[in-house]
């Protein structure tokens, strides 16, 4: 996929950027449908080019944040090698100085919300509590909860299924699915539905 077809799933003043990172190197962008799992994915392929997979429902900033993420990857193999760790240290200042280069692409309320998460990259966008909440604003209804705002014995609707809470262990929480009789363990944002 050329740079200029990503435009429609981009924000404005990314394409300068884009073209520095992706260089002389042979990366195919594949669009995919939402998927819950990850926003985005990277490979290197056996025939040496890249392959790089976001999900096409994300909104625009948050489209170029993971795909800064997965170009990060890229770039921090190519520059150290492969046998980096994925999310190691060379990663995590590849990605760092590729968020701050490209800090004026973000809205002025983002801006410190990246500035702040920079300065320690996670690989999940999930463990950033800032990020989860800026991009979830507009995605939720007000039925909707993070499960850190539940108390230990509430109940709640995820997935169509109810579970109740048990307990919490260090930051994510036990739960006990009441159809099944099976527990999970949720991350503290996790959004779900509260049951009164």
């Amino acid at each position: 996929m050329s740079i200029s077809l990503l435009e429609k799933y981009l924000p404005d003043n990314t394409l300068p950027f884009l073209k520095t990172w992706f260089g002389a190197h042979a990366i195919h962008i594949k669009i995919t449908k939402g998927r819950n799992s990850k926003l985005g994915d990277y490979r290197k392929m056996p025939d040496k080019s890249h392959q790089i997979t976001i999900n096409s429902t994300l909104q625009p900033q948050l489209f170029f944040f993971v795909l800064t993420h997965e170009l990060a990857h890229l770039l921090a193999f190519e520059n150290f090698g492969h046998r980096i760790s994925p999310h190691g240290a060379e990663w995590k200042n590849t990605f760092r100085i590729m968020l701050l280069e490209s800090i004026s692409v973000f809205s002025d309320d983002l801006q410190p919300v990246i500035l702040k998460f920079s300065k320690s990259p996670k690989a999940n966008f999930m463990a950033s509590p800032d990020l989860v909440r800026y991009f979830h604003i507009e995605n939720y209804e007000d039925e909707s909860s993070y499960i850190e705002d539940l108390m230990v014995g509430e109940r709640f609707v995820y997935k169509k299924h109810t579970y109740i809470i048990e307990e919490l262990r260090k930051k994510n929480y036990l739960c006990l699915n009441l159809d099944t009789q099976k527990k999970y363990m949720f991350k503290p944002l996790a959004r779900v539905e509260k049951l009164s």
